[in-house]
């Protein structure tokens, strides 16, 4: 697979994008239906949008799907890159990018929606020794702006459920960033699961996997006969959050994307969603097997989940 750091520098940001064909869905079965559902959540993520093709249009295209659902969604979750890229743009290039994102949202959104900062977001983590790093838009600041948030993490609850919604983007000293909680953030996660009966189901939202199969695949990953996942596919502080959950058994399930590939998987009782890319493979088709997709998120009364993907 084409390095993604490389990948998306060598796209111009008026380029032209993917035609998007007909719609067509998807789903996996449910396997809850004996079960009373608390909330739907449409969990779409890495949108990726830009000026010019059609990045637009397939944003337009996934908010309508997943507002216009047969079985309709209760809510809509933003799991990050609203954007193409900030991390490597100059101001200009991002101003119009989040032009973009904000006048789609204007036209076709009519459900609430809730926002997690993904990496591409951050603007100018590409070079921390640049002039940027002086401008009050530097960093999150630009992207809290944007997705009006008044804070980077934060939880609130809804439907009988807890839900967390954790930044888990940290700059490198030199160059980029790391996936993980800072300590601050770390802390206060510790404090807000305590607050939470116990009987009370909590998803966890993240842009960065918390646990994730497909990070494997992400890249040429075996080197010399050893599995090396970089420390920023996959939460470096995923065993502590692990251990974290483990001592908090209502924490049930963990949203994710940043990686374009979808994956399930299930460890000590939580259900950790890989959800794809609403862009697939930035607006060029598919992303190794995985066409552009949004996920559909059951939660009901006992914790339990399942999870639907429309290939909208």
């Amino acid at each position: 697979m084409t390095n993604r750091r490389s990948f998306l520098k060598a796209i111009p940001l008026a380029s032209a994008g993917l035609a998007l064909g007909s719609t067509s869905s998807a789903s996996n079965p449910i396997l809850h239906t004996h079960k009373k559902r608390l909330i739907r959540i449409a969990h779409l993520t890495d949108i990726h949008v830009y000026p010019g093709g059609d990045s637009a249009n397939g944003m337009a295209k996934a908010l309508h799907a997943a507002q216009s659902l047969p079985d309709r969604a209760d809510i809509i979750f933003n799991g990050g890159d609203c954007i193409m890229d900030s991390l490597h743009r100059k101001k200009d290039e991002v101003k119009a990018q989040w032009e973009v994102w904000n006048s789609v949202l204007k036209t076709e959104l009519s459900l609430e929606i809730i926002n997690c900062i993904g990496n591409h977001d951050v603007w100018g983590w590409s070079n921390v020794g640049s002039k940027k790093k002086h401008d009050p838009m530097y960093g999150k600041h630009w992207a809290e702006e944007e997705l009006k948030l008044k804070k980077r993490y934060y939880s609130f609850d809804r439907a009988g459920c807890h839900f967390i919604v954790l930044d888990s983007t940290h700059p490198k000293a030199i160059y980029g960033y790391w996936a993980k909680l800072d300590e601050e953030q770390m802390e206060w996660l510790k404090t807000d699961l305590k607050s939470v009966a116990a009987t009370t189901p909590v998803c966890v939202l993240s842009h960065i996997p918390i646990l994730s199969v497909c990070t494997f695949f992400d890249g040429e990953n075996l080197k010399r006969d050893n599995w090396k996942i970089p420390g920023a596919w996959m939460h470096q502080d995923a065993k502590q959050l692990k251990d974290l959950f483990f001592q908090h058994k209502n924490v049930k399930v963990c949203l994710s994307g940043h990686i374009h590939l979808i994956d399930e998987a299930e460890y000590l009782g939580v259900k950790y969603y890989c959800n794809g890319a609403v862009c697939g493979a930035w607006w060029g088709g598919n992303c190794q097997e995985f066409p552009p997709a949004f996920a559909v998120i059951n939660i009901y009364e006992d914790g339990s989940s399942d999870r639907e993907l429309v290939y909208y």
